[in-house]
């Protein structure tokens, strides 16, 4: 049966005004301080804190005394650290990391700063309050306080608290995160105290901050933060990386040239989806006309490019990536036509590489980037990587998700003004592998692993509809989980907090099911509960069985990369949003949404699941009755003038068909809104508990709710089109949003779905997209914080009767305003 989805995408991207944008203040503390006795505490703690400074500097010979040293501030939990800034002084906050009820704050003092310090809670407690407001001197900076305390170790560390080694002689790697002013400094320190520091070029480099792994026992490591003060926040260097690999089992077929005979091979010319992994078997007759010789790269040119995984897992990843499942293809007869090809680098070293090598995978990953970049510049491409870092959870930024930002946004060493922004396809995580059933955990508890939490990244998780076991000796086994559900294999983000950290995975595709056995004691992997890929060994094994979520990234690579394919006129931003965009949950899925009591649990639900399973015809085209609205757009979110502002926000004219609306009357309808854009990341110190000092800018969308008046509606988004001081006008929305506003904080790709009757979009055709804080507008140069970006928009609007015509109206109204808007230029 021949899809539905045939008709073009309608482009709606001149269907916007642009207007002066000013953002809503959140308001002050509601719980005053009484003064005197506030500052009193604070000043006494402050004075004691001075003191454990000067004691915990200690004196060693091979270092300099240095000019200040670190007290640990607590503050109300949610405060920005900037408060305790004084940059004329030189006092800075450095490790931020939040408890259950306050944040805590390594602040810096140079000794010459300590009198200035004091007088400011001095003045706190003795001046004359405002005019105005009443309020004391200072209380802004004062009142988020609650202590002042000695700084130790612990309050530097910002990683697991359980992985910070107690014992002084313990030795590791690791990352020091430094103010880039003091790069010099954690030098010299290493070089005095005899400790080994990675090159600059296993180092990553942040808009503040330089990452700089060291390899020294805790005792080292204490020196340099308190007696040398040149460290400003610690974590485990994260230079461990782990594959998705279980057992990846032989399923023998003889028709592997018969299928390579079918394919009208790609050229050169087309789209590619490169493959950061173990490398790849080229000679496989599925993998070599569309992998040339020139395509295949290493980090290091010493290990080659072959696959030299011991289960093949790079050359398993090109065969979906290129072809997607093969079981089905090879059953049939028909030709298939390839519209894309494939590239790889070799990320990861050969057995018997070094161990101690102190690899940073950031950097190592944007110097793989490069390479094919270099060999094929004008060639697009999606890049792909199914390697993790082994337990280690993506709750936060690290050096490694923030530095495939950095690749995505186009802002990497090396990087221009010309620089492609790129689209990474990564994974969320696989559970272990546990056989014995009486030992498997739900799977909320293995949090998707580090780098996937990388904002501007689409990252997979897995489902399944395989629920068929055909394995001999296994007939009376059972599936482990039902058709449409999480695959077993897949990790969740549950245990991520909802105001930090981004919604991961976005999608899920299929990755396999596990088999049970009838004693309920046993868990297995089964060949027919598998896909079937390309194998590393030609001869006796072409092709295997793969699965989990490097299955689940592989087959997303591929559909990224058809769609650009077919829309070479997509920006990477627009491929994302389509992608997430197609994507519906399944049955199951909407089952547990059903079951939440509100929207809190949904958001549990949505971080499992993501926004559901990708569907390329839906990604590519549109339907009658299912129709996608796209935009690309160029926006300028802050300006600098006299002071920093926000400068402008973007007003859509929704295309909705009234009339068609009005005689579906009480039919359901759905509205699915997807905003996508690529920030530039500046991961450190406060970043890892405060998306706005992570995030160059953010943009979220507002929709015009029903029976608000125009004016009204522009007036409740945007407080330019208030008078000074006045609170935006209140009007109630309706609660048919799926997730609603709470669910948009960290990302940079921000997604939600209307359901109800189609009468109740009436009037609900206007749509803005605004910006929000980023450190674009607080502590960049003037030319950054003026900098135009970009974003993608996408709306669907959708009926549940198959037979009503939204299209034809729609796109009548598009060309009609399109031809205005071009008479009007």
């Amino acid at each position: 049966m021949p899809t539905r989805f045939t008709l073009p995408h309608i482009d709606i991207s001149a269907l916007h005004i642009s207007s002066e944008y000013t953002g809503s203040s959140t308001g002050g503390s509601s719980n005053p301080r009484i003064r005197a006795e506030h500052a009193a505490k604070l000043i006494n703690e402050l004075n004691a804190a001075f003191v454990a400074m000067e004691e915990s500097r200690g004196h060693d010979e091979r270092l300099e005394t240095p000019a200040g040293g670190f007290v640990e501030v607590e503050l109300k939990r949610g405060t920005n650290p900037t408060v305790l800034e004084r940059k004329t002084e030189g006092i800075k906050p450095g490790a931020v990391k939040d408890t259950d009820n306050s944040r805590t704050v390594a602040l810096f003092v140079p000794d010459h700063a300590r009198e200035a310090l004091t007088q400011i809670l001095q003045d706190y407690r003795d001046g004359p309050l405002t005019e105005i407001a009443q309020k004391p001197p200072n209380a802004s900076r004062v009142e988020p306080i609650e202590a002042f305390r000695r700084a130790h170790l612990g309050t530097f560390w910002t990683d697991d608290p359980d992985a910070l080694p107690i014992d002084a002689q313990h030795e590791m790697w690791w990352a020091i995160w430094t103010h880039l002013d003091k790069e010099a400094g954690v030098e010299d320190v290493c070089r005095r105290l005899d400790v080994r520091a990675a090159s600059r070029d296993r180092r990553m480099y942040f808009p503040e901050a330089v990452v700089i792994p060291v390899f020294a026992r805790r005792a080292a490591i204490e020196l340099m933060t308190f007696t040398a003060g040149v460290v400003d926040e610690l974590r485990r260097a994260t230079d461990n990386p782990a594959f998705f690999i279980d057992d990846v089992r032989e399923e023998q077929h003889e028709w592997n040239d018969d299928l390579a005979g079918r394919i009208v091979w790609p050229g050169n010319e087309v789209p590619a989806v490169c493959l950061l992994d173990t490398g790849v078997n080229r000679a496989h007759a599925l993998l070599e006309p569309a992998l040339a010789a020139n395509d295949q790269h290493a980090v290091n040119a010493a290990w080659g490019v072959s696959d030299h995984d011991g289960f093949g897992h790079g050359t398993a990843m090109a065969g979906l990536a290129l072809h997607g499942d093969l079981t089905a293809q090879l059953a049939d007869t028909s030709g298939r036509v390839l519209a894309h090809r494939l590239e790889t680098v070799k990320l990861i070293p050969p057995h018997g590489a070094d161990p101690n090598d102190p690899n940073s995978y950031g950097i190592i990953t944007q110097a793989a980037i490069s390479l094919p970049e270099i060999a094929q510049p004008e060639r697009s491409r999606v890049f792909c990587m199914a390697v993790t870092n082994d337990r280690v959870s993506g709750a936060t930024p690290s050096t490694w998700s923030a530095a495939i930002d950095q690749a995505s946004a186009g802002t990497m060493i090396g990087d221009d003004e010309d620089s492609p922004k790129r689209l990474f396809v990564i994974s969320a995580g696989n559970v272990p592998p546990v056989i014995d059933y009486g030992q498997m955990q739900p799977q909320d508890i293995y949090p998707a692993e580090d780098p996937c939490q990388a904002w501007n990244a689409l990252t997979v998780g897995a489902c399944t509809d395989l629920a068929d076991i055909h394995d001999s000796g296994y007939e009376d086994w059972t599936v482990l989980a039902k058709v449409g559900a999480l695959s077993p294999h897949s990790r969740t983000s549950v245990t991520w907090s909802q105001g930090r950290a981004p919604i991961k995975p976005e999608i899920v595709l299929e990755g396999g099911n596990r088999a049970l056995s009838p004693s309920v004691r046993e868990v297995l992997t089964l060949d027919s509960l598998c896909l079937l890929s390309t194998g590393k060994d030609t001869d006796a094994r072409p092709l295997v069985s793969f699965h989990a979520t490097s299955a689940a990234t592989a087959q997303a690579a591929r559909m990224a990369t058809q769609l650009s394919a077919a829309h070479p006129e997509y920006w990477p931003e627009t491929i994302r949003a389509l992608m997430v965009h197609s994507a519906e949950w399944t049955t199951p899925m909407l089952a547990e949404f059903a079951a939440c009591p509100g929207r809190r649990e949904k958001y549990e639900v949505v971080r499992r699941f993501g926004y559901g399973v990708a569907d390329l015809d839906r990604a590519t085209a549109s339907a009658q009755d299912h129709l996608a609205l796209v935009a690309q757009a160029e926006i300028q979110p802050f300006r600098l003038q006299g002071q920093r502002k926000f400068n402008e926000c973007h007003y859509y004219d929704l295309p909705l068909p009234a009339a068609v609306l009005e005689q579906l009357n009480n039919e359901t309808v759905q509205l699915k809104v997807t905003l996508s854009y690529f920030i530039d990341p500046n991961p450190g110190f406060s970043a890892n508990v405060d998306p706005q000092r992570y995030q160059s800018y953010g943009l979220r969308f507002d929709l015009r709710r029903r029976g608000e008046t125009l004016e009204r509606f522009r007036q409740r988004v945007n407080a330019a089109e208030r008078e000074d001081g006045r609170a935006p006008p209140a009007h109630p929305d309706d609660d048919r949003w799926m997730l609603g506003p709470n669910s948009v904080s960290a990302g940079s790709l921000h997604c939600d779905v209307w359901t109800g009757p189609a009468i109740d979009l009436l009037g609900r055709d206007k749509l803005c997209i605004k910006p929000v804080m980023g450190w674009w507008r607080s502590r960049a140069a003037r030319d950054i914080v003026n900098r135009r970006t970009r974003y993608s928009l996408v709306v669907t609007l959708k009926a549940s009767d198959v037979e009503v015509d939204l299209y034809t109206p729609v796109r009548t109204i598009v060309d009609l305003s399109t031809v205005s808007v071009e008479t009007q230029i």
